[in-house]
């Protein structure tokens, strides 16, 4: 339920397109963040792209991926719009002979047309992203609102509807799925491809000056509807904030889906290592070094982390709907009351929680307002109906003690202090403290991660046992069989409780489509003689997965081969990674695509993303990534994926990946970088990895040096290798892998899964 209350603000602000169109971050979309990869979320320094290692600094936003935050820096903007000769997914789609060029206007955009001109609303242009009020990658089917109105359901992109115009903005890993799901009545803009302007750009294009722009201010982060208003400010149009309505649910009616109502349970100690009293004494010594007396808290995962809870409102994600007001003197849990046991009542009472509506959260934010509160505001996850709120009651709080200027002024003062903080009326505005105690894992949490990824690699074997067995055998067995059979051996898994994100199950073609999701009735039987690519992940009480494997069931091609070998390469030359603890994600993203570079391929994703500890498969603000704005080093204790892959559109897919455990300070949640022009397809290899101390023999400047440690273990298959284009240190790097591979798993399995273990981790001979 969301929660709405009449006020009038009106909001702007600057988008800035990076120098190359490679590095151009998605400017309008959703988050981080189905995204199955790193969300297009940027840092930027005023150094950051005058040195290859900047001195790490604390970002002071973290921006949604729909929009960046800018300071003020040399601006690259595209002036005339009209020029740019973006094409239409309808007009791709003439190409191939599958659209009738005679179909009618799409009904919801008419639907949604004839409401802007009603009284009260009064537009021209409406924005709809991908996010919920918490600004949540994943999210409940009744908040889909971008996806119902437009049809394309990949997690990240922006939908922009004028009365004569829509478009959709969306990154390179959705190019693909955008071309066949958009119909004819919609613009695919493909962000980042050199010539596409940004949604801002197109509005201050396609608009005549002076028109208003509506949003819905729950759905947009704070920092992002001020951007937005500053910049679409250029042509004196007005950023109009739609406090009681979402135009999106006035046409869904009906057949919109219920608010989620699953209950909570408590995430055991034995598990979450720390008790959630140690946890808000921790927050609060945080709030005295920032001089805040409260912080708001609307992150979703950041909630459940603090608390020690785990929800089921949100499909792949175990959390719940929820804010939470953390002062010196009380916590308060805004949450439906509904979804609360007796045993989740008894807990939050020991750790001296109280629980209040959730649809009373902007009262309470006006109430402290009130009393003059200094509040800590993420304004990159705090959305902007909350913000405002804050600054309505601030303003009236100041006015009362006598403050004319502030009262008069139509915006609050903020200067910018030494720590990067900015100051408004009654509050703090900055990245929050939660994110980046979240994203180091103490020994419990890295342990119950250990743990979840043998029984995960146990399920995997019996299960790639079960599909070769049945291709050899000739069955037919379409995407969604497999993937569905797959989610079977997971679910004989001690401790297993959902997918972590929609499986991947890629066959030729599809597997070059990087969020590609199978669906009944719409989908391909997997081919014994193309490329299969499987990208999936399991929610255990314990932890949290993530792997990509890519094989061929017969003869992969030579090209096949040597597309899947160099992305090995890469996948290695990251996990072999030791670096400076000062290290930032950007620097380490160059080891993984340098052997496709020798060859002028790439790819269009970020290389790695943090992972949570039995929460979100994505967390910030640990990322490996081409966008260099993110400045965050790593730190000990982090945990991020090694996924290098390949695509050529139309062809097949090849991604490799496992999950990292390493030693670093913290990262954010970046974009999906342009790669270069593919052919058909894709490779991909996935592990995770955790961020460890690396004992080197020297110190160069005092300073520690850190590695990873693989934690996901599953068979890499080697006739997809080319050997002749390995060194013998590479070769000497897989064998190693199998023969850990081979000596943790094997005691979980038996009878065939165990021969094809060991049938899968014989070592590799160069012939």
């Amino acid at each position: 339920p969301e929660i709405r209350k009449k006020f009038s603000f009106s909001v702007s602000f600057a988008l800035l397109p990076l120098p190359s169109p490679i590095m151009r971050p998605l400017y309008l979309s959703c988050c981080s963040s189905s995204s199955r990869y790193l969300s297009p979320i940027t840092f930027f320094s005023s150094s950051s792209s005058s040195s290859l290692l900047p001195k790490p600094i604390l970002p002071t936003f973290r921006t949604n991926p729909g929009f960046k935050f800018t300071q003020s820096r040399s601006r690259l903007s595209i002036r005339n719009c009209s020029s740019i000769s973006a094409k239409p997914s309808s007009e791709l789609r003439k190409k191939k002979g599958s659209l009738d060029s005679s179909k009618p206007e799409d009904k919801k955009l008419r639907a949604l047309r004839q409401l802007f001109s009603k009284p009260g609303i009064g537009i021209d242009a409406y924005v709809i992203p991908s996010q919920d009020a918490h600004q949540s990658e994943f999210i409940a089917e009744c908040y889909m609102r971008r996806g119902f109105i437009s049809g394309f359901t990949g997690s990240a992109g922006t939908a922009v509807v004028t009365k004569d115009k829509a478009a959709l903005w969306t990154d390179g890993r959705y190019f693909l799925q955008g071309e066949k799901q958009l119909n004819s009545s919609w613009i695919l803009m493909r962000s980042g491809n050199l010539g596409v302007p940004t949604a801002s750009e197109w509005l201050n294009d396609v608009l005549a000056p002076g028109a208003k722009v509506g949003i819905d201010p729950f759905l947009f982060s704070f920092d992002a509807a001020e951007e937005l208003k500053e910049d679409i400010a250029r042509k004196d149009h007005e950023l109009v904030y739609l406090y009681d309505v979402n135009l999106v649910d006035e046409i869904w009616k009906e057949s919109r889906p219920g608010p989620p109502n699953s209950p909570i349970r408590v995430h055991e100690l034995k598990y979450a290592g720390v008790d959630v009293v140690s946890k808000l004494s921790f927050l609060r010594s945080q709030l005295v070094d920032a001089g805040c007396s409260a912080i708001v808290v609307s992150m979703l995962d950041e909630i459940a982390w603090l608390l020690n809870l785990r929800g089921g409102d949100v499909p792949n994600s175990p959390v719940m709907y929820a804010y939470l007001v953390v002062t010196m003197d009380d916590t308060k849990l805004f949450v439906d009351s509904s979804k609360v046991t007796p045993e989740v009542s008894h807990h939050l009472k020991n750790a001296g929680v109280e629980l209040r509506p959730y649809g009373s959260i902007l009262s309470e934010i006006e109430s402290l307002a009130l009393k003059g509160t200094e509040l800590w505001l993420d304004p990159s996850s705090i959305n902007a109906a909350i913000a405002n709120t804050y600054k309505a009651a601030g303003d009236k709080h100041l006015e009362s003690l006598g403050s004319e200027d502030n009262s008069k002024s139509k915006n609050p003062k903020v200067s910018n202090g030494s720590s990067g903080q900015s100051w408004g009326p009654c509050g703090v505005y900055r990245a929050s403290p939660i994110s980046l105690a979240k994203a180091v894992k103490n020994p419990c949490e890295l342990e119950g991660m250990r743990n979840a990824h043998l029984r995960d690699a146990a399920a995997l074997a019996q299960f790639w046992t079960w599909l070769e067995d049945e291709i050899h055998k000739g069955a037919k067995l379409t995407e969604v069989d497999v993937s569905d059979k797959l989610l079977e051996f997971r679910q004989q898994q001690d401790g297993f409780i959902d997918t972590s994100f929609d499986t991947i199950s890629g066959s030729g073609a599809n597997g070059a489509i990087i969020h590609y999701r199978p669906e009944p009735g719409n989908c391909s039987i997997v081919d014994s003689k193309k490329l299969f690519l499987l990208d999936s992940g399991a929610q255990y009480v314990d932890g949290t997965t993530d792997i990509t494997r890519t094989v061929h069931f017969g003869e992969p091609t030579a090209h096949e081969k040597e597309c899947f070998t160099r992305v090995l390469q890469g996948h290695i030359a990251l996990d072999e990674a030791v670096f400076p603890a000062t290290t930032v994600g950007f620097v380490l993203d160059a080891f993984a695509r340098s052997f496709l570079w020798k060859i002028g391929l790439d790819y269009r994703h970020g290389t790695g993303h943090g992972v949570g500890a039995a929460l979100n498969v994505h967390e910030g603000p640990q990322s490996i990534s081409f966008r260099y704005g993110n400045t965050t080093p790593l730190q000990k204790g982090m945990i991020v994926s090694n996924e290098p892959g390949y695509y050529e559109d139309h062809a097949f897919g090849i991604r490799i990946e496992v999950q990292l455990q390493y030693s670093l300070d913290w990262i954010y949640k970046p974009a999906h970088p342009n790669r270069l022009k593919f052919i058909s397809g894709g490779f991909i290899s996935q592990n995770l990895l955790h961020v460890k101390e690396a004992n080197t023999k020297y110190r160069f400047g005092g300073i520690g040096y850190l590695a990873f440690e693989k934690l996901t273990f599953v068979p890499i298959q080697k006739k997809m290798v080319e050997v002749s284009l390995l060194s013998d240190a590479e070769i000497d790097w897989l064998n190693d892998y199998h023969s850990q591979v081979w000596e943790k798993v094997s005691p979980l399995v038996e009878g065939s899964a165990s021969q094809w273990l060991w049938d899968n981790t014989r070592p590799l001979v160069r012939q």
